[in-house]
């Protein structure tokens, strides 16, 4: 069985169901970069005060309740703040040296650091003692084998190496959208054509049930062709613009089954929007503007600019402006406009699931 292949055997999904609603756009003044929800807005207000208390509760409920996809996110988000101030997570550990969860957040710091500093295979090697800890205390969790995967990808590992441990990834939750972001992630980090990024991201789609974030899987596939500049080619293959398209009518139908202003569909329609508008596809494109709210998200924004807010206000500005007098595309048309025509010249980010 070759690589890609093993990576396509995983398990059905279940269905995350949520109703529509109709709340209105929000104005600018409502948008806040990176929005809390919620659930961890106190943790976070706790740890800007130094203190971790709110943050352990946080995530010893989703381990408890096997809220899997919630702690992948509240551990991103926790990790994110910690890697700018680190004195709370500091003194978690001091606390409890054994907590399950302040190891989890301690080893996605690590691996962040890592991945963002100039050496970063130098620097991973020793994070994955950290990875271990945080699996060997909470044996049932996917997340810190979503965290060895984002390794796997930092170190080059091979493909049998990777192939293990997506194995043990998706046998403890084989609907794991973070850890299928991770695995395309790595693909494309090891120099697969993109037609081969699309075939796991769309496979992966093909099985998820109605309502996951799996199906949004193809757009990060389109995502990662347009940041190259691949499709604003002179003469674009028309099998991947095709391709890129389809991943976009499915995230299209995948938004429609969020309320507005959801958070958690809050990346995904960013994303979306990124992608249709690189299409030129303004009236959808701005109808995935209104249903963000007040969730604008720095990726896939942190892509083009050092400013990812004043960007997707300016892109939001053009989208308006162009979905009022825009003319739909002719079917069977080709014509892709790269990302790099709206950016700066600045390379990807190492963004949110990027």
């Amino acid at each position: 069985m070759s690589f890609l292949r093993a990576l396509l055997s995983s398990a059905r999904l279940v269905r995350r169901p949520a109703p529509r609603a109709t709340a209105g756009p929000a104005t600018d003044d409502d948008l806040l970069l990176d929005a809390p929800d919620a659930r961890i807005a106190p943790a976070l207000v706790a740890a800007a005060q130094g203190g971790y208390a709110p943050a352990a509760e946080l995530l010893a409920t989703t381990r408890e309740r096997a809220e899997w996809e919630n702690r992948d996110r509240y551990t991103l988000r926790l990790a994110a703040f910690a890697h700018h101030r680190q004195d709370w997570l500091t003194d978690w550990l001091l606390a409890d040296p054994q907590d399950p969860d302040a190891l989890l957040v301690n080893a996605e710091l690590e691996v962040r650091r890592a991945l963002e500093s100039p050496a970063p295979a130098d620097r991973l090697r020793p994070a994955g003692a950290l990875i271990d800890a945080a699996a060997a205390g909470s044996p049932c969790d996917p997340v810190p084998w979503r965290i060895a995967l984002d390794h796997a990808r930092g170190t080059m590992a091979a493909h049998d190496t990777f192939e293990a441990l997506w194995g043990q990834a998706i046998r403890r939750s084989s609907h794991h959208y973070g850890c299928h972001v991770a695995a395309l992630r790595y693909l494309a980090a090891q120099g697969s054509t993109y037609r081969e990024c699309f075939d796991f991201a769309e496979q992966a789609a093909d099985d998820a049930l109605p309502g996951s974030l799996i199906q949004a899987l193809p757009v990060r596939a389109a995502f990662i062709l347009l940041s190259d500049g691949l499709a604003s080619a002179a003469s674009p293959a028309r099998d991947l613009v095709a391709r890129i398209d389809k991943a976009a009518d499915l995230a299209i139908a995948l938004s429609a089954e969020f309320e507005s202003g959801d958070p958690w569909a809050a990346e995904m329609r960013n994303l979306l929007a990124y992608v249709l508008v690189s299409r030129e596809r303004w009236p959808q494109a701005l109808e995935q503007f209104q249903l963000i709210g007040p969730y604008a998200t720095s990726f896939p924004w942190a892509s083009l600019t050092e400013d990812p807010l004043g960007r997707f206000l300016e892109v939001r500005d053009v989208t308006r402006t162009r979905a009022a007098s825009a003319v739909p595309l002719a079917t069977g048309g080709t014509r892709v406009v790269g990302a790099r025509k709206w950016s700066t010249g600045r390379s990807r980010s190492n963004g949110h699931y990027a």
